[in-house]
């Protein structure tokens, strides 16, 4: 276990620099040591705090996506940025906007919290919403395909394609190299897994350190990304019903997938024993990265990534009135997941592991 000694003099070393523009204040962001109940006693992990972020960790990929199609020619000068989201990559791609002088257009679905509608129109953001799910695809292909129908009307615009980029995984090189700076290695990487993006990037540059780390994804109930059928989902930012191509399955050691009220618990568990917590992949990253620190290893170097804080989930996560009308109220506190041996082997409905990762693809999800 790392430690640090705590400076409690008024004007400690190290304050952040100051800042002359909005983009200076992404990242750069805190570790924070997780520990009991999350994990057992003198067990725990550290926590990549990127809601310290100004929108949370997609700023990193949303700079980085624009600057790079700036330099290739790909990104005209003032042309509009159009993409999908689920909420955190279209707050980060109205900074890049405002950034570089470029109007975005969010794509997205019923489900965004109102309060990210309301920031992203406040920073300037267009917000197209889709008023159907895809047949199939659900609002992730119902969202895509009305980015296409845009792309199609203003010939100028620009998708970053936060799927299938490469530019979205480079965009995380920045984290990965704060947390070699911050705990010197890493044993363990725990990561949401939603476009892929950040699981990959931030394991690559970590195996340049340590080829040997372990990378566990954490999925959410219901998404295809790993080989479950699709179906509604209650949490967003990780899971998926189409197949991203950043997914990097051969670099998964592990994969889990997290139940809503399992993730609330660790939710609110994390703010009531912390004072740091965060929204649905937050939750289900600390209860996979706190089952890691009781089952490896005294000693073991474990990091987990939190996407965001808990500031847009105030109308469900931690609201409970939602919580009680979807039953994430009634749940025991979650100690251990259920294992099976491949993804296909059943559907699963609570917190579940598996050390077979397999690319799945429409075709063999349907067989």
């Amino acid at each position: 276990m790392l430690t640090k000694k705590l400076d409690h003099s008024p004007h400690p070393l190290g304050a952040p620099d100051a800042a002359h523009a909005p983009h200076e204040l992404v990242g750069n962001t805190p570790v924070l040591w997780i520990g009991e109940p999350l994990a057992g006693a003198g067990r725990g992990f550290w926590a990549k705090l990127e809601g310290f972020n100004p929108g949370g960790m997609k700023d990193r990929p949303a700079l980085h996506m624009v600057r790079r199609a700036l330099e290739r020619g790909e990104l005209r000068p003032g042309a509009r940025i159009v993409e999908s989201t689920s909420g955190t990559l279209g707050l980060g791609l109205a900074l890049a906007g405002m950034v570089y002088h470029h109007p975005v257009t969010v794509v997205t679905d019923p489900g965004l919290e109102p309060i990210v509608a309301t920031m992203l129109a406040a920073y300037g953001a267009q917000v197209d919403l889709v008023a159907e799910p895809h047949q199939s695809g659900g609002w992730q292909q119902a969202r895509c395909d009305r980015v296409t129908q845009l792309l199609a009307r203003e010939p100028d615009a620009w998708c970053p394609d936060q799927y299938s980029n490469p530019d979205n995984i480079d965009g995380y090189e920045s984290l990965a190299l704060e947390l070699i700076e911050q705990l010197g290695s890493v044993d363990v990487l725990v990561c949401a897994v939603g476009t892929g993006g950040h699981s990959a990037g931030v394991a690559r540059v970590l195996r340049r350190f340590n080829p040997a780390m372990k990378l566990i994804g954490v999925d959410t109930i219901s998404s295809t990304i790993f080989g479950q059928p699709a179906g509604p989902r209650l949490m967003r930012g990780l899971g998926s019903s189409i197949f991203p191509a950043n997914v990097d399955y051969a670099a998964f050691d592990e994969v889990h997938w997290v139940a809503p009220a399992e993730s609330v618990w660790a939710c609110r568990t994390l703010a009531a024993t912390h004072h740091a917590t965060g929204g649905w992949s937050v939750g289900a990253v600390a209860l996979v990265a706190g089952w890691v620190a009781r089952v490896t290893d005294a000693g073991t170097r474990i990091a987990a990534v939190f996407p965001d804080g808990p500031h847009r989930y105030f109308d469900t996560v931690y609201n409970d009135t939602y919580c009680t009308e979807h039953g994430l109220l009634d749940a025991t506190p979650p100690i251990e997941p259920d294992t099976i041996s491949h993804p296909t082997e059943r559907v699963v409905r609570r917190w579940t592991r598996c050390t077979t990762v397999w690319k799945p693809s429409k075709e063999a999800l349907a067989s």
